[in-house]
């Protein structure tokens, strides 16, 4: 069973943080792991595992400009399922 089922993708763009900040935020606000946070506020890439992407989403659509998101139920690609 995994702890955090969700791997979100994000790319951003005309963020108002550095990725160090952002990261903490992240760490700080919504719960998972595997955080990357890299780029900076011109274009940062935000990859993190957790149960609750839409948190993230809203916390990063809060500093900056989002799109080509991806959530992917890393617990169905265990089972061999479309995430």
């Amino acid at each position: 069973m995994l702890a955090f089922r969700y791997d979100t993708q994000l790319l951003m763009e005309h963020l108002t943080l550095d990725e160090e900040t952002l990261a903490a935020l992240i760490q700080r606000e919504v719960p998972g792991d595997s955080l990357l946070a890299v780029g900076d506020a011109e274009l940062m890439k935000v990859h993190f595992h957790t149960n609750v992407p839409w948190k993230l989403l809203e916390l990063c659509a809060g500093v900056g400009e989002m799109y080509d998101i991806i959530v992917e139920d890393m617990d169905r690609q265990s089972r061999g399922l479309q995430g």
